[in-house]
C-alpha cells in the first residue's frame, strides 16, 4: 500500500538494475521488456517498468502500481516526443 511518505523515483534502468527487472518480470509472470526501459522505483524497490522500445509494461501485482505505470507512460511519451 502506498502512503504519502513513499518516495517515488522514475528513471532509465541500467545494467545494474537487471536483477530487479528479472524479479519484477517473474512476479508479473511476464517476459522481460526490451531495452531501453524506464523504471518506477518506490522506496528503493522497482515496482513497475515500461519499455521505450515497444511500450510493454510490467508491474508488481502485489502493489498498487496503476498510477506509477501511468507516470511511466507519460514520461515515455515525453522522451519519445509524444509519439507513443
Amino acid at each position: 500500500m502506498r502512503t504519502d511518505q513513499d518516495q517515488l523515483e522514475i528513471r532509465p534502468l541500467n545494467p545494474e538494475d537487471s536483477g530487479e527487472l528479472v524479479r519484477l518480470a517473474q512476479l508479473d509472470t511476464a517476459e522481460l521488456p526490451p531495452q531501453p526501459v524506464l523504471g518506477g522505483i518506490v522506496d528503493g524497490r522497482l515496482v513497475a517498468a515500461f519499455s521505450l522500445a515497444n511500450g510493454q509494461s510490467i508491474a508488481d501485482p502485489f502493489r498498487r502500481t496503476a498510477e506509477i505505470t501511468d507516470l511511466l507512460v507519460h514520461w515515455a511519451r515525453r522522451l519519445n516526443g509524444g509519439s507513443r
